[in-house]
């Protein structure tokens, strides 16, 4: 499973749009983390209006079954980015120098085959619900807004997938140990070394503030 991990940056056209993109994803992450706080909000609404008045929030179950959609895939090209997603990495992880890069290509370009091909899929799923005017059972809110967030998002993480073929073809073709674009999977002792430094950071803070 993959632990802690970091990408470097450079001057580069590939290292630029990546940090272009990152923004984007960054704010569609906030996005959905929105979301999910406006829905704890809803959620709390609705238990102490059944509880105190009798009166829960009509539609709530239609709005919380739409708005899963957004904090469910608006984040998922944000993760990919940083290396967040879980994986086994027991073979990888003992890889070195090209090997590991032709290693990383080759699954990235599995992950975007697939990316594209549920892209694609979800898409048709989100063109039926709109030719056919769905609608959700309670309040009758219309799915297909919902369901077009699936492919749209998915196109999102494809184009973030071909920013890190191309940052692994280019560790290829350089050879780098430290490529940049990339998400570097650091190793236990590293993860720890960086989180002590920050803990010492912090406890340095407070004792100036004092």
């Amino acid at each position: 499973m993959a632990g802690s991990s970091t990408v470097l940056t450079d001057a580069s056209l590939l290292s630029r749009m990546d940090r272009l993109f990152y923004r984007l994803e960054t704010a569609l992450t906030l996005v959905g983390g929105a979301v999910i706080l406006a829905l704890v909000f809803v959620a709390v609404a609705n238990v102490l209006g059944r509880w105190l008045f009798n009166m829960p929030l009509r539609g709530y179950i239609d709005w919380v079954e739409q708005l899963m959609a957004v904090f469910a895939f608006f984040g998922i090209a944000y993760c990919q980015r940083l290396g967040g997603h879980i994986r086994m990495d027991l073979v990888i992880g003992a890889l070195k120098g090209r090997r590991l890069w032709l290693a990383e290509f080759t699954s990235v370009l599995l992950m975007l085959a697939i990316s594209i091909i549920l892209a694609y899929g979800s898409y048709l799923h989100f063109l039926r619900a709109y030719t056919n005017g769905d609608s959700s059972i309670d309040i009758g809110l219309p799915t297909w807004p919902a369901k077009l967030v699936v492919p749209v998002m998915l196109t999102l993480l494809s184009l973030r997938l071909l920013l890190q073929l191309w940052g692994y073809a280019r560790a290829l073709r350089t050879g780098s140990d430290k490529p940049v674009a990339v998400p570097l999977i650091e190793d236990a002792a590293t993860v720890a070394q960086r989180e002590a430094e920050s803990l010492e950071g912090l406890v340095k803070e407070n004792d100036d503030d004092r």
